[in-house]
């Protein structure tokens, strides 16, 4: 399960809109109210996210409370304040992963919005040094993809165990709390491919060992996937396949409570908010709608940059 524990967001994206519009906090409340449903239906990991969830108040007694239940926690962070809470979140969190989209203060400003990497690379040092499992994720677009060779080499400075990468979303209208349409603009262009497969090209050289132990999350079929989906914004081709079955094994709680099939697709209307979190995954609008997803009804999945396959027996954390 994905839990939102805000909507609310320190950093200032230019992709994202949580931190203009933004309001909801989960409540401690609220997720022990989940607890039944989780035990019942076997859950066996939460990722906290947001918004940016360390500035839910509460964020310790409820992670806290899940763990107390023998849950694998995942904390998915932009590393604004994780300095601050190193320790504590090291103690609780069986890994966490920080968005790092930049390999120089003025990159990571200009994308995130705010002056903090240092502060980022210090959280991330930080939470490294007190025994927690960090690792980077970076998304990849426009404005930062010549920096890919710094950023892996950035992350390895910083302590961090894996750096994944995930291309910047353009095509989902509602993903990030927007509520004025994709942002093309931060997509790759025409002229942006050539010096992109270069980039590519010398990293896969460079970095073999770090593909196979596994320091780059992704090999480098999944690399080039990221090309072909930029190719495809640019309308040079078909969006690259997606094989994607996460909502046959997990779901999104948003800081309000609503029950999501995955991260870019909202659940079904009219969900009751006396229904418990169990009866609205189950209930028929929602397996009408993983039915849909399942047989490629769906739009938004056609062009997702983060889609998830498990095969029965994959670990959780991998």
């Amino acid at each position: 399960m994905t839990l939102y524990l805000s909507e609310r967001c320190n950093s200032r994206c230019i992709t994202c809109e949580y931190w203009r519009n933004g309001r909801a906090d989960m409540t401690l409340e609220s997720v022990a109210q989940l607890i039944p449903d989780l035990i019942a239906l076997g859950t066996q990991a939460v990722l906290l996210s947001g918004g940016e969830p360390l500035l839910n108040r509460e964020w310790r007694e409820i992670a806290e409370l899940l763990r107390g239940q023998g849950l694998t926690l995942w904390l998915l962070t932009s590393g604004l304040s994780l300095a601050k809470h190193a320790r504590t979140a090291a103690e609780l969190f069986d890994r966490i992963t920080v968005s790092l989209d930049g390999a120089c203060p003025a990159t990571y400003a200009a994308i995130r919005g705010v002056d903090a990497f240092d502060n980022v690379l210090a959280g991330i040092r930080a939470a490294s040094a007190a025994g927690a499992a960090v690792t980077v994720r970076s998304t990849l677009q426009r404005g930062n993809f010549r920096e890919l060779p710094d950023l892996i080499e950035l992350a390895r400075a910083a302590e961090a165990r894996q750096i994944s990468f995930l291309a910047v979303d353009t095509a989902n209208p509602h993903a990030f709390a927007r509520l004025d349409g994709p942002r093309p603009n931060v997509a790759l262009t025409r002229e942006d491919l050539p010096p992109f497969v270069s980039v590519l090209e010398s990293v896969i050289k460079a970095h073999a060992a770090d593909f196979r132990s596994g320091f780059i999350a992704e090999p480098p079929a999944k690399l080039w996937r990221i090309l072909e989906y930029f190719a495809a914004v640019c309308g040079l081709g078909a969006y690259p396949p997606v094989r994607c079955n996460a909502p046959e094994f997990s779901a999104v709680i948003d800081a309000q409570g609503s029950v999501q099939p995955c991260f870019f697709i909202t659940g079904p209307p009219g969900q009751n908010e006396g229904e418990g979190f169990e009866a609205v995954l189950n209930g028929a609008p929602m397996r009408a709608l993983r039915s849909k997803i399942a047989a490629g009804g769906r739009a938004e999945c056609r062009t997702c940059v983060c889609s998830l396959w498990r095969e029965p027996g994959q670990g959780i954390l991998s």
